[in-house]
């Protein structure tokens, strides 16, 4: 297990060539509500018509106020979603999907405003952080259905002009670690899933949704892998701290976390977004943004760290 430690330290995965004229990846939907007929359960209802499982649509006003007394939107819900076709369709030639697999939305609604916003990334970030071709046409289908989604829920809403522009990352997007598995498979990614999850809470973390994707798979006789299970992963004070001034960020939180097997190999393959994605695609400069991410960041490392010891 302690390849893992060194696999995911070094082992980073990044698609190079984005420049600050490429259109922004975190997209923000917006409509005027000021009868406030738009709320986060119609937008989920909405998703839920058009096909998507929504694994959670939590109203995070409450967290908010209990944990920072001072809320700085009307709403904001983190909503957790996915479309069990497009990962079936590129689940096997391209696992990295799963890094959206759930995938992320914010909708929220700032204080007085008369507007509700839908953030999300757009197939072009997907690509980016997945390697997946951006002309891929399930990928393609997914970006149509979930525009196809926020149009049926919003339908006199449209895609904001963000007040700022991609810059270069200024590190790896994504961690990735393999490591071999000596002696029964099932006991070894129970071990290391009870271990993972054990440490999330005293570290500050939730996952408010877990996906086992082989059972879909499974389902329609997609016989590729042996597991393949997707976390949601929060900290509540870094989407609190960065959404003040991105509320956008929810497109990325919580973020995902994947591990898998495949069907004809004894090796555990896990991946996870770094947050050098937040700082490229919200262009994020303000230290305390900047702070609560690495912090988070940190954690996160060593508590890889510390399972993979035992």
């Amino acid at each position: 297990m302690k390849k893992l430690v060194m696999g995911l330290l070094v082992a980073l995965f990044a698609v190079s060539g984005l420049t600050a004229a490429e259109a922004n990846h975190v997209r923000v939907f917006s409509m005027d509500n000021a009868d406030k007929k738009v709320t986060p359960k119609t937008i989920q209802a909405a998703f839920e018509k058009a096909g998507f499982m929504v694994e959670a649509n939590n109203d995070m006003l409450g967290p908010f106020k209990r944990d920072f007394k001072v809320l700085h939107h009307d709403v904001y819900n983190l909503m957790v979603l996915w479309d069990k076709e497009t990962f079936r369709k590129l689940g096997v030639k391209y696992p990295k999907i799963a890094l959206f697999t759930p995938l992320s939305m914010s909708i929220y609604t700032m204080p007085g405003a008369k507007t509700i916003n839908v953030s999300s990334l757009s197939p072009a970030g997907i690509a980016q952080m997945t390697g997946i071709p951006a002309n891929e046409p399930a990928l393609v289908a997914l970006g149509k259905k979930i525009e196809g989604a926020l149009k049926a829920a919003m339908p006199k809403g449209k895609f904001l002009d963000m007040p700022y522009k991609m810059v270069k990352p200024e590190g790896k997007l994504i961690a990735t670690a393999d490591f071999p598995v000596k002696g029964d498979w099932e006991d070894a990614k129970d071990d290391l899933e009870m271990a993972f999850e054990g440490e999330l809470a005293p570290n500050g973390f939730v996952s408010p949704a877990f996906v086992d994707l082989n059972y879909d798979l499974d389902e329609h006789d997609i016989d590729a892998y042996k597991f393949f299970d997707a976390y949601s992963i929060c900290k509540i004070p870094v989407i609190y701290t960065v959404s003040q001034k991105h509320p956008e960020a929810g497109a990325l939180a919580p973020c995902t976390m994947y591990l898998y097997m495949k069907k004809d190999e004894n090796t555990i393959h896990m991946a996870f977004p770094t947050v050098y994605k937040w700082f490229s695609a919200l262009n994020i400069k303000d230290k305390e943004s900047r702070d609560v991410l690495l912090d988070a960041q940190g954690k996160f490392e060593n508590i890889l760290k510390k399972i993979t010891k035992k």
